[in-house]
């Protein structure tokens, strides 16, 4: 096996050795790993602040039951990425706070991530996704893209995202 099909072998093995469980958003290991994100994307768009007012909101009710969920991905026992799923209205839903700690990146964990998201969205009973991403993310749009991700205009009227996404989850 050449060192490419060694690469990818081992990036899937780890990929599915996550375990996703669902965790309260504002506490424990997802209040952890959703401060990591928010400080990363303040790093990102020179000092961001996304509790202001103009900022698309998702709070531990809105990604939580019964319309709503919140998604931890272990690997060996460590807490390594997280997103959660937010109602639109009655089939859509936004998958929000996706954060892959930066140990963990470049090994297929994002892509697993997303998709145990679109499965807990069908599981909620929604028919499409949307998602956004700034444009100085250009690895979470290429991933959105290729995953099916068609864009569409501003949905949730956020200031800093450069690419709006959507999803029929068959």
């Amino acid at each position: 096996m050449d060192f490419t099909a060694a690469r990818l072998e081992s990036e899937m093995r780890s990929a599915t050795e996550i375990e996703f469980r669902t965790a309260p958003f504002d506490e424990g290991d997802g209040a952890e790993l959703v401060q990591a994100m928010r400080d990363e994307m303040a790093v990102i768009y020179d000092g961001l602040d996304m509790d202001s007012s103009n900022m698309p909101k998702a709070s531990a009710a809105e990604l939580g039951p019964p319309h709503g969920t919140f998604l931890v991905g272990f690997q060996d026992g460590e807490p390594i990425c997280c997103g959660g799923v937010k109602r639109l209205d009655e089939h859509h839903c936004e998958l929000k706070r996706m954060y892959v700690v930066p140990q963990a990146r470049g090994r297929g964990v994002a892509r697993r991530l997303l998709g145990a998201l679109e499965h807990a969205a069908r599981e909620l009973g929604y028919t499409v996704a949307r998602l956004d991403t700034g444009p100085r993310q250009p690895a979470a749009q290429r991933l959105y893209e290729s995953e099916g991700y068609a864009a569409i205009g501003n949905f949730n009227h956020n200031p800093v995202a450069s690419f709006f996404g959507e999803k029929p989850l068959r």
